[in-house]
């Protein structure tokens, strides 16, 4: 069994308080980490960092804010940084996604995507850098396949999640030079999890989405924190400026002409309109 040496490591996770983020932390809790959650409701996150001292095994702790509030983010930093000192993981997970052809797309609906999926995880970033290790810091940015992948529906979440990809990128070369490296993970479906209730609301989308995916099977939270593991590791010591598919082989197997033939499902059986609420 290959010893990861994390325990005792501080981990910042923005949008910890569930699904995959929530997955994340319990990987890195499970290895002894300190891990510091951040969420948008004070219930949800009490529930989540509970849960994550029931583990048994490492630390958590937590604050409450909006990843869209620059000064909200620096404030919940600074509480990690008096809690736990400097940071050695940063993880930004913070996401927003729902269903939605562009002539069914309020300005609204794309701009709050946008805002909390790019703007959020510049925040996060911005504020961020003062409080990582220098060096040896690991950043994580959660992109998805819509940042390569154009899918019907997902205008908003393609447009943000391509940029978040340039994020990682463009801070893999100019934050290389202080040793700290920063990747992205994409993960393909993952049960159990706000996003995929949302893309696939019926057992018939659900089953649709499964068959699509390479290995027969939907992802868990677990799966994709696991690859988390190996890049803050030293297994991931020279990988830097990447994005790494956790997807089964998804986006191989044409991931939107599957995500396509789902929006067209969605349009027939009435969860896609052309018409804004």
């Amino acid at each position: 069994m290959i010893d990861l040496n994390l325990s005792g490591q501080t981990v910042f996770i923005a949008g910890g308080t569930s699904g995959i983020n929530l997955g994340i932390a319990e990987c890195f809790i499970d290895q002894g980490c300190q891990v510091f959650i951040v969420g948008r409701k004070q219930e949800k996150l009490d529930q989540a960092v509970a849960a994550l001292n029931a583990r048994g095994k490492g630390q958590a702790a937590g604050a409450c804010t909006d990843v869209r509030d620059f000064d909200g983010v620096k404030a919940v930093f600074q509480a990690c940084a008096e809690q736990f000192g400097k940071l050695d993981v940063l993880v930004s997970g913070a996401a927003g996604n729902f269903p939605a052809l562009l002539n069914g797309l309020s300005a609204n609906g794309f701009k709050s995507v946008v805002d909390i999926d790019l703007i959020g995880t510049f925040h996060v970033m911005r504020a961020g850098y003062p409080h990582l290790k220098q060096p040896g810091a690991r950043v994580i940015n959660i992109s998805a396949p819509q940042a390569w992948l154009p899918m019907m529906a997902q205008v908003h979440v393609c447009a943000a999640k391509a940029g978040v990809d340039m994020v990682t990128r463009t801070l893999a070369m100019e934050w290389g030079p202080k040793g700290i490296l920063v990747n992205s993970i994409s993960p393909g479906p993952i049960d159990g999890t706000e996003g995929m209730a949302r893309l696939a609301p019926t057992p018939e989308l659900k089953e649709k989405t499964r068959q699509s995916v390479p290995i027969k099977r939907l992802g868990h939270p677990h799966d994709v924190g696991k690859v988390a593991l190996m890049l803050a590791s030293d297994l991931g010591a020279y990988i830097s400026g990447t994005v790494i598919a956790a997807d089964g082989g998804w986006s191989l197997a044409g991931v939107s002409g599957s995500m396509n033939a789902l929006a067209d499902l969605g349009q027939q059986m009435g969860f896609l309109k052309e018409t804004p609420a």
